[in-house]
């Protein structure tokens, strides 16, 4: 790997540990960034902290390279058609995934490693300036961060380079050389446990990662692997421990004010207009909606029940106007295949603060990117604890209390389901309830339906029924970013397939 930059972010408001500010600072060159200039009071490492969240952040302000708007990797599957390409989703899956393709594919390799670095010489001088319980809640926020980069890795690209030093200490002029899959989740569920064990046991209210957040995120990474016990234990804790719940208003996770006190969300990353908001100038409601930028496709529609209002939440339906909460003056009510809503698809609602008309380029857009919510604990354990022990009671009862949340109120599952059909029915219920917050390109992948699922899939049949999505089972793998291969001398091979 490259030698890495590190940057330092500071808080153009000062607000230092409640907000975090997406530019970022080049105080120094990284030779020349060292104890005579920095690690000097307790402030540098409030600085230092707020820089870590910073990577969150998309670099550059770029839409097309951006980190974490999870809505784009619904681009990569059959939930969604971006007709502008963000995050290359729609290149990618026309055409194919890699070693050079950009923006996702690049971008996530690059940003993790910047942000591990940042991590790393954190931790490596974070205890000059800090003692006692200040200091461990510190280190465990940046172990949580750490293993929330390394998770990303080991979950796209599989076998990568493991680095915990100092980047300081290291030479990186010979290269370094991968790791295993199995390695990095190693190295992954290490930092979340540190990160557990340090960690405050409260709700997430500040922005900042909590004992819950870690949790969530260590029961990501084991259902990822397919420890299915060990996650269902973990779902338990956190269901058991009871600081997350249900929000009663499920539209209201997708945008302010209704973000800032959900209990339901878990970790996200935050904005705060006006000095905060999402890159580009084009706030998050323009790219979906006015520029059409995501469209449910006729297969994701086609997926919910009848009567399920988790979809007239997520999608606008035909006829409906101001009063429903249609963002447009012309057309005054919503047509397919007029305005911004194209025929054969489905324009978003998700994510759109309610009374928004007529959004244009330049308006400002805060709505938090929610990366983990309580429903996907819920249904992670339902699914964690079926597949170890089958249908029981439990798996029942998360399930349907995430059918039963009030506004949405769909009956239980049917008794006497099989392990397969409870299995069905779990896929069914993630796909419905999470549309447009990037999980289903992971899900499809760690169930090993990806290639059946994807490949050939028709995003566009009304004005491209020819172009498909090309997925091979090697995806599983992403291909480390031919950059990186050439600058590493023959350390770094690339990953099978490319």
């Amino acid at each position: 790997m490259k030698t890495i930059k590190i940057f330092i972010s500071f808080i153009l408001s000062g607000a230092i540990l409640q907000s975090c500010n997406k530019g970022l600072l080049d105080v120094a060159p990284p030779d020349q960034l060292s104890t005579t200039i920095f690690w000097k009071t307790e402030a540098d490492a409030d600085l230092a902290l707020t820089g870590l969240y910073n990577y969150l952040y998309e670099p550059g302000g770029n839409w097309a390279n951006s980190q974490y708007k999870i809505m784009g990797w619904d681009t990569y599957t059959d939930d969604c058609y971006g007709q502008h390409d963000y995050g290359g989703g729609r290149s990618a899956t026309s055409s194919g995934i890699t070693p050079n393709s950009g923006a996702y594919v690049y971008s996530y390799y690059n940003n993790n490693y910047r942000a591990i670095a940042a991590i790393n010489s954190f931790l490596a001088n974070v205890d000059k300036v800090l003692t006692g319980e200040k200091l461990e809640r510190y280190k465990g926020e940046a172990y949580f961060l750490r293993g929330f980069n390394y998770l990303w890795l080991a979950a796209l690209y599989g076998n990568v380079p493991i680095i915990t030093e100092d980047p300081f200490t290291l030479d990186f002029s010979e290269g370094k050389a991968k790791s295993q899959r199995t390695d990095v989740y190693k190295q992954v569920e290490e930092d979340l446990d540190k990160a557990i064990a340090a960690l405050p046991d409260e709700s997430y209210t500040t922005g900042h990662a909590t004992e819950g957040t870690a949790q969530g995120y260590k029961v990501r990474a084991l259902i990822y692997q397919k420890k299915f016990e060990e996650a269902a234990t973990l779902a338990k804790q956190i269901i058991d421990a009871g600081k997350f719940s249900l929000n009663a208003n499920y539209s209201e996770n997708f945008y302010k004010p209704g973000q800032e006190n959900s209990p339901e969300i878990m970790f996200s990353v935050r904005f705060m207009k006006p000095n905060i908001v999402h890159g580009d100038g084009a706030a998050l409601v323009v790219t979906m909606q006015a520029w059409a930028g995501y469209m449910g496709t006729q297969d994701l529609v086609n997926e919910y029940e009848a009567g399920d209002p988790r979809k007239a939440l997520t999608f606008f339906q035909e006829g409906e106007g101001p009063a429903e909460g249609w963002p447009f003056s012309n057309p005054a009510t919503a047509i397919p295949g007029e305005g911004s809503w194209s025929a054969g698809f489905y324009l978003p609602r998700k994510w759109m603060t309610p009374g928004t008309m007529n959004p244009t380029y330049g308006v400002l857009g805060d709505q938090d990117y929610v990366l983990l919510r309580y429903a996907d604990i819920k249904l992670m354990y339902a699914e964690a604890q079926n597949e170890a022990s089958g249908p029981d009671a439990s798996v029942y009862q998360q399930v349907n209390e995430v059918r039963a949340r009030p506004g949405v109120n769909m009956p239980g599952l049917a008794a006497g389901l099989s392990k397969d059909q409870m299995r069905e029915k779990i896929r069914h219920e993630r796909r419905v309830e999470f549309p447009f917050e990037g999980l289903r390109y992971f899900d499809l992948r760690r169930w090993g339906i990806a290639t059946e699922k994807l490949n050939d899939f028709v995003q566009n049949p009304t004005v491209a029924p020819d172009i498909k999505i090309k997925y091979e089972d090697k995806y599983e793998f992403w291909p480390i970013p031919q950059t990186e291969i050439d600058r590493n001398k023959g350390a770094l091979e690339q990953n099978p397939g490319y």
